[in-house]
């Protein structure tokens, strides 16, 4: 008996086991539960992808105006506008007026056959008697007859006749763009002759007239590549040196200049100088001059018991010139930058600093010891003249304007070649009028190639925000590129100038936007660290939720 029950133990033994174990177990989901759970999983993510996502999405997006990327690449590789240069010369010939348009067309073909730079070329034309006082009615070697502005015409060529002396010979005024041509009357070519004398003389006089302006010109364009660089006629080797030492020499392009004139002194004399008089007197009259390139700010000071720089040696006295000398390896230190009162960033653009050091009168006079000259140019800063003073007892408190003319002279040349003038020809508008086409090809490249610089940032940080101001600076560079570009292919250099300079100035507005570069060092790596230990612990819950109903889906199915 004791086996039995023990056998009918053990077979009943599992099936009490999975009643004892169900009755542990909680009653089955009921559908309408199980549909809660789902729909309420579903919610939450609705709440997340349709309310939160967006949300997020909008108030961390960063917004970036449109801009025209294909154009600026464009004008950054130079394929939308080709610079050329194309120069009238004015001939005034009212004694050959019956010859005078086989002249213009005699000397045209002869000067092209000598012009070996095809951007830059000289359009002659025929001008009559003034009409009026800014004004002149000209005639094209072709014949077509125009109405042309002063400022059109780069150079005005009168041609004198003369019944002695050498001839053909010229004069080109200093201060005025024109040029004198003498001339015998047996020098005009006849109607049946392809050449003369004459002709040929005033083809190589205009080539060497704008030689220096061909070479500057020819040496931007080498510095520009791409569709330049085929243009560009090749300059030697001297020629080169000596335009990058030009260019390295010459202050860096702005709207505005402030000028610095500064008295320093080693005692307490001189104390005051006419520095109202003899800026008036020597330098206005060439700062009007550059007017229509930059504008100019002038202050001036006075410094006394200024002492040398501690690096610089004490002055030595020399028996044989009889007189104090500085070394030259001492001049890049002769300026006391620690003590002297020369501020880089009074005003708006940059400041030049021209500095009248006068020594005493027991250091008097002192000179360069090397090539004994008083005064010397400091690259890319300004000018120093050391002002002798012939006096024999104390230094004179005051300077009077005539005591000042040489360093005003000396600041002049300083200022001109800080200006980046070319050195020939002697005329000064016709210097300025190179500089004046040299900047304006200058500032088309270089806001073209900000624009450039601007298109690339654009495409390689997506994370930065770009605002419709940059857009909108950005389209009026281009339009003032194209009509700084049209101008100088119309030879109209003064309006080219004046577009190019508003080019500038809106290209490096665009790309020096304080948002843009402000957020150049947030990248989406850095977003992704701030809001991950946000997201993290809300986000977990959800996807385990989530996984766990499609795992519980998949089974049932």
């Amino acid at each position: 008996m004791a086996a039995e029950s023990e056998q009918t133990f053990s077979e009943t033994s599992p099936a009490l086991q999975n009643a004892v174990k169900s009755s542990n177990q909680p009653p089955p989901e009921t559908k309408e539960s199980l549909w809660l759970r789902r729909l309420s999983i579903l919610s939450f993510w609705a709440v997340v992808v349709f309310l939160g996502l967006p949300i997020w999405l909008k108030t961390t997006a960063i917004y970036r105006a449109e801009l025209p990327l294909q154009e600026m690449t464009e004008w950054a590789e130079g394929k939308v506008c080709k610079p050329v240069f194309p120069l009238r010369i004015a001939v005034e010939a009212p004694d050959v007026s019956a010859d005078a348009h086989h002249l213009l067309r005699t000397t045209q073909h002869a000067l092209d056959d000598i012009n070996d730079f095809s951007a830059h070329h000289l359009r002659l034309m025929l001008a009559d008697p003034p009409l009026t006082a800014n004004a002149s009615q000209q005639v094209v070697s072709d014949g077509t007859r125009i109405q042309s502005d002063d400022e059109d015409v780069a150079l005005l060529i009168r041609l004198i006749p003369v019944e002695t002396g050498t001839t053909p010979r010229s004069h080109l005024q200093p201060f005025s763009p024109t040029l004198d041509v003498y001339y015998s009357p047996n020098q005009i070519p006849s109607q049946s002759s392809t050449g003369s004398t004459l002709a040929t003389f005033l083809a190589q006089e205009l080539h060497s007239l704008f030689a220096e302006e061909q070479a500057q010109l020819a040496h931007l364009l080498s510095t520009i590549s791409g569709a330049h660089a085929a243009k560009v006629k090749a300059l030697s080797p001297e020629t080169s040196a000596q335009l990058e030492r030009q260019s390295t020499r010459a202050l860096k392009y702005a709207p505005t200049y402030h000028l610095t004139f500064s008295l320093f002194s080693p005692s307490y004399a001189p104390s005051a100088w006419d520095i109202e008089t003899a800026l008036r007197t020597y330098i206005s009259p060439l700062l009007e001059s550059f007017s229509g390139i930059s504008n100019f700010t002038v202050d001036t000071q006075v410094q006394l018991y200024a002492t040398f720089a501690p690096s610089v040696r004490q002055p030595e006295y020399d028996e044989e010139t009889k007189a104090w000398t500085l070394r030259k390896e001492d001049l890049s230190g002769f300026v006391n930058a620690a003590e002297w009162p020369l501020s880089p960033s009074i005003g708006k653009g940059p400041t030049v600093n021209f500095i009248v050091y006068v020594p005493d009168h027991t250091q008097s006079p002192l000179l360069v010891n090397e090539n004994a000259g008083n005064s010397w140019l400091i690259p890319q800063w300004g000018g120093v003249h050391i002002l002798n003073l012939q006096s024999e007892s104390d230094t004179p408190s005051a300077l009077t304007t005539e005591m000042l003319a040489p360093a005003m002279h000396t600041f002049s040349n300083q200022l001109i070649s800080l200006f980046g003038l070319p050195q020939s020809p002697a005329s000064l508008p016709l210097r300025i009028s190179t500089l004046e086409r040299v900047r304006a090809a200058s500032l088309i490249f270089s806001a073209s190639s900000t624009l450039g610089a601007l298109a690339q940032v654009y495409k390689k940080l997506p994370s930065i925000p770009v605002p419709d101001n940059v857009a909108q600076s950005t389209h009026r560079t281009i339009v003032h590129l194209q009509q700084a570009c049209d101008f100088l292919r119309d030879g109209r250099f003064p309006s080219a100038l004046e577009h190019a300079r508003a080019a500038e100035v809106e290209a490096e507005k665009a790309f020096f936007e304080r948002s843009m570069v402000g957020q150049v060092y947030f990248p989406d790596e850095h977003k992704v660290a701030v809001y991950l230990p946000l997201l993290g612990p809300v986000a977990v819950p959800l996807v385990m939720a989530a996984l766990k109903e499609l795992k519980s889906i998949l089974k049932r199915g």
